[in-house]
């Protein structure tokens, strides 16, 4: 396992440190846990939105010209 050296505010140090003893655990641990689940989030975020444009590029339906306010709100 690697060692990483941060830099934080000595009071969100301290709020860490507090939350860890709530939490019966350490400030490496909430940040090894942090770090994953924003690693994760980030990994979905990406794969849904390579979903949306695949579906949205396999739809066929393309606009000619840019929309605007008006022409989306105008009644066929």
């Amino acid at each position: 396992m690697a060692n990483l050296t941060v830099a934080i505010d000595d009071a969100l140090l301290q709020r860490a440190r507090e939350a860890a003893v709530r939490e019966n655990t350490s400030v490496n641990a909430l940040v090894r846990d942090f770090l994953s689940r924003y690693v994760d989030a980030r990994s979905q975020r990406l794969q849904a939105l390579e979903r949306f444009e695949s579906v949205a590029a396999a739809s066929g339906s393309r606009s000619q010209e840019p929309w605007n306010r008006e022409s989306l709100h105008q009644r066929g």
